[in-house]
C-alpha cells in the first residue's frame, strides 16, 4: 500500500463525469489512509503560490507525448480504462523493469543504526551514523534532526558521499543543510560512483536498481526515528543522486515524493551526461567490459539497457509509478523543457485517476544546481510534506 502524499483532485470545471467516477475509484484503491496535501479548501499555501508555474506544461508542450508509448497501454496493448485496470497496469509495470534490472533482496524494515557522533548545529542536531544498506554492505551518512516536538517531515538526500548535502561540499548542493534548516529530519547518504549487489563480479541487480534498493533501506532508517512522520518521506538528489532518487522514489512507494535535479529523465544517446548506457548504472552486464561513452558500433549497448532500447522502454514508464504521489523535476541542461512530453505521460496518469498538479518542472540553462533552482525543490517540499493535509475531492459530475 502506498505511503503517499497525493495531488489535489480534478477540479469540476475541468472534470469530465467519467473522470470523476475514476477518482472516487482511485481514491479507494491508492488512499488507505492518506496523507495528503493539495490546494483544496481555503487559500493555497505560499509555497504553492511560489511554485504552481511549475507545473503547468509551456503552451508549446501542454498536450505533447511526444513518441513515447504511453503507460496506460498494458503489454498487450489492450488499454487502461479505470482505476482498477490502472493498479494491474502499474504491477505489470513494476514487474518488467525488475524483471530486466534484478530481483531485490528481502527491505531491511528494523534497521539497527549506529550513532558515531553527534554535533549541534543552528536549530538541529547532526549523528554521523552508520547503517546497513543491504544484508552485506553497511555505510556512514548524516542524520539530521530539528529542534522541536512531533513528528516531522523527513528527506533522504543522495549523492556521491553524504558531506557534500550537510554543507561539507560544492555549493548548491546542501539539500540537507537547508532542508534540516526548514524544520525536516533529513538522512544524507552517498556511494561512489555506484553499488553492485552483491558485488562487482557477480552483480544481481543493476546498479541504479541497487541504488534505489539501497535507499529503500534508508526509508526505513527514517521512518523507524520517533521523530518523523513515516508518511512524510520524500527523497531528491542532484545528477547521479537525480538518477537514484527517481529510480528510489518509482520504484519503492513509500517514498511520498521525489525530487529529480537534472539527472536526465529519459533516455537519450545525443546527451553522453545522460549515460544510463553505462555499466555502473544500466549497462552491467557479467564478464563484459564496455568502453565508455556514447553507444556506437565500437561501443555497442549492453546488459539491461540494451534489451530496454530493443523493446521501446524508457523512463516515463517509471514516472508513470508514481502517480499519484507527486514529483519534481528540477532540470538543467540535461533536462530542458522538452521533457515535459515524457512527463505529460504521467500527468495522463494522474488525470485517468482524478489527481492534478502532481508533475512539475522547473529549468535553468546550465547543469549545477542554483540557489533559485534549489529554493522551487525546498518549497516542493514544503508543500506536499510539511504543509500535508487530508485531500479535498469534488463529488460533483
Amino acid at each position: 500500500m502506498f505511503s503517499l502524499v497525493c495531488c489535489v483532485a480534478v477540479k469540476r470545471c475541468r472534470t469530465s463525469s467519467l473522470l470523476l467516477m475514476l477518482a472516487a475509484a482511485a481514491a479507494a484503491t491508492f488512499l488507505s489512509p492518506p496523507v495528503a496535501q493539495a490546494a483544496g479548501k481555503g487559500a493555497p499555501s505560499d509555497a504553492w503560490r511560489a511554485i504552481d508555474g511549475a507545473f503547468t506544461p509551456p503552451a508549446e508542450f501542454a498536450d505533447d507525448l511526444g513518441d513515447y508509448r504511453s503507460p496506460l497501454l498494458f503489454n498487450d496493448g489492450s488499454q487502461v480504462k479505470n482505476a482498477s485496470d490502472w493498479e494491474r497496469r502499474r504491477k505489470e509495470i513494476l514487474d518488467t523493469w525488475h524483471g530486466l534490472m534484478g530481483k531485490w533482496p528481502p527491505l531491511i524494515e528494523n534497521p539497527q543504526v549506529e550513532i558515531l557522533e553527534s554535533t549541534r548545529r543552528e536549530n538541529f542536531t547532526q549523528h554521523r551514523v552508520r547503517f546497513a544498506i543491504s544484508p552485506e554492505h553497511k555505510t556512514e551518512g548524516y542524520l539530521l534532526i530539528p529542534e522541536g516536538s512531533g513528528s516531522h517531515p523527513a528527506v533522504v538526500v543522495v549523492y556521491y558521499e553524504p558531506e557534500t548535502a550537510i554543507g561539507m561540499g560544492k555549493e548548491d548542493r546542501d539539500f540537507a543543510l537547508q532542508l534540516a534548516r526548514r524544520g525536516f529530519v533529513c538522512l544524507s547518504m552517498g556511494h561512489s560512483a555506484s553499488f553492485y549487489y552483491p558485488n562487482q563480479e557477480r552483480a544481481e541487480l543493476q546498479p541504479l536498481s541497487a541504488l534505489a534498493y539501497a535507499s529503500a533501506n534508508a526509508y526505513h532508517v527514517l521512518a523507524s526515528r520517533e521523530e518523523v512522520d513515516p508518511a512524510r518521506i520524500g527523497i531528491v538528489g542532484h545528477s547521479y543522486g537525480g538518477k537514484w532518487a527517481m529510480f528510489a522514489s518509482c520504484l519503492y512507494d513509500k517514498f511520498a515524493c521525489g525530487a529529480w535535479s537534472d539527472g536526465g529523465v529519459v533516455f537519450d544517446e545525443s546527451r553522453g551526461n545522460v549515460n544510463y548506457w553505462e555499466p555502473w548504472y544500466l549497462g552491467y552486464e557479467q564478464g563484459v567490459t564496455r568502453p565508455r561513452g556514447i553507444p556506437n558500433e565500437s561501443r555497442p549497448r549492453t546488459g539491461a539497457y540494451k534489451q530496454m532500447i530493443a523493446e521501446g522502454r524508457d523512463l516515463h514508464e517509471l514516472h508513470a509509478l508514481m502517480a499519484p504521489r507527486p514529483f519534481f523535476v528540477s532540470g538543467g541542461s540535461e533536462d530542458p523543457p522538452l521533457r515535459w512530453k515524457a512527463l505529460n505521460h504521467a500527468r495522463a496518469v494522474n488525470r485517468l485517476l482524478g489527481y492534478e498538479n502532481c508533475v512539475g518542472m522547473h529549468n535553468r540553462p546550465a547543469h549545477s544546481p542554483t540557489p533559485e533552482s534549489n529554493e522551487q525543490i525546498y518549497l516542493f517540499f514544503e508543500h506536499f510534506l510539511k504543509a500535508a493535509k487530508s485531500p479535498q475531492r469534488n463529488p460533483q459530475p
